[in-house]
């Protein structure tokens, strides 16, 4: 299992306590120091199979400075991946990925099935 997070996140903090008391076998991954690729998003996002959006961080800034509310309607799978992997800080966090099971965001309910 892989756990995708910033650590300097209080929901991502949450999430990676939880993951602990459950003493789940996990790789942390700082989404800014190893910003997942564009081929692993885009097999993510194919995964997950709601769209994109799920995958922005939408209360970001760097969201909000890129004007991507305007435009995210617009993307492509390719043109969102290649986006996301420029820049980690876009990318909804914490991510939670096993196998084809992917969780975004800090979900309790889900966490605790795992």
């Amino acid at each position: 299992m892989q756990f995708i997070y910033y650590p300097k996140c209080s929901t991502c903090i949450k999430a990676l306590k939880h993951l602990e008391q459950k003493n789940l076998s996990f790789t942390k991954r700082d989404i800014v120091l190893d910003t997942p690729t564009q081929e692993e998003l885009k097999q993510w996002i194919k995964n997950y199979g709601q769209g994109i959006k799920p995958f922005f961080n939408t209360a970001g800034q760097v969201y909000r400075s890129l004007g991507l509310k305007e435009k995210i309607n617009d993307l492509t799978l390719e043109e969102a991946a290649k986006l996301l992997a420029s820049n980690g800080m876009l990318i909804k966090r914490p991510l939670l990925i096993e196998d084809n099971q992917i969780i975004i965001g800090y979900k309790k309910e889900a966490y605790e099935q795992l």
